[in-house]
């Protein structure tokens, strides 16, 4: 039997949230709506869903902020926002927050569901295989899930540990873990950035990422993964 990818759909308005179920459901997901982020958030950590899509205005609340606390709580699944607002301001703070993809209304469900499917085929092609995690005498992947990385910053720093002491630059980067996204090459330094704070605390992780100037970004600190 063939998954029926699981979603939820968080928007304060009820009316859009039965609209949407509506659709996407005709799409072939199983969708589940939420109206309160509080209970959105609680639902994102503690059940599984292959996608969210989440409103950025939820009354009183904020959808951005919702998907930065999810992702702070170790939410690793595809986030696809949605927004009247179509100002790039509005569209750079989703996606830093976490989000993977930002749709302005008025949209065609076909254009929501294709950017559906291709960020869950992305987040399923750079799940790193864990046979190829082992780096000397410890496991990337049991020491990276102490820092809660989302699939992609696992994915970035994965890539970087198959090549470490050999720097890749920011068009590398993108073209193994963003191509064909929307996103300008940007998104690397965002993620680099997400790394970067998440590895300074913990000093036994045993690594660093630096930058060398005209060449790109380096694992310091570690073996590299064969």
């Amino acid at each position: 039997m063939s998954h029926i990818p699981r979603l939820l759909v968080v928007d304060d308005d009820p009316e859009i949230c039965s609209a949407l179920a509506r659709g996407l459901g005709l799409h072939g997901y199983a969708v589940e709506t939420c109206n309160r982020a509080d209970l959105a958030l609680e639902r994102l950590t503690g059940q599984r869903f292959d996608a969210a899509v989440i409103d950025v205005m939820l009354g009183a609340d904020s959808g951005i902020e919702l998907v930065r606390s999810a992702r702070a709580a170790g939410a690793q699944l595809p986030v696809v926002m949605l927004s009247a607002l179509s100002e790039v301001e509005q569209r750079a703070a989703g996606l830093a927050a976490g989000a993977d993809d930002y749709v302005v209304k008025p949209f065609a469900f076909d254009e929501l569901v294709a950017r559906l499917q291709v960020q869950q085929h992305r987040a399923a092609a750079i799940r790193p295989e864990p046979a190829r995690l082992s780096a000397a005498d410890h496991s990337l992947s049991t020491r990276a899930r102490s820092l809660q990385l989302t699939d992609r910053e696992f994915a970035l720093l994965a890539l970087l540990a198959t090549h470490a002491g050999t720097p890749l630059s920011r068009g590398e980067i993108f073209d193994r873990l963003w191509a064909g996204d929307s996103r300008s090459e940007n998104v690397v330094d965002v993620y680099i950035g997400y790394l970067r704070r998440k590895l300074k605390p913990s000093a036994d992780f045993g690594f660093d990422i630096i930058t060398l100037r005209q060449q790109g970004f380096c694992l310091e600190g570690t073996p590299p993964i064969r």
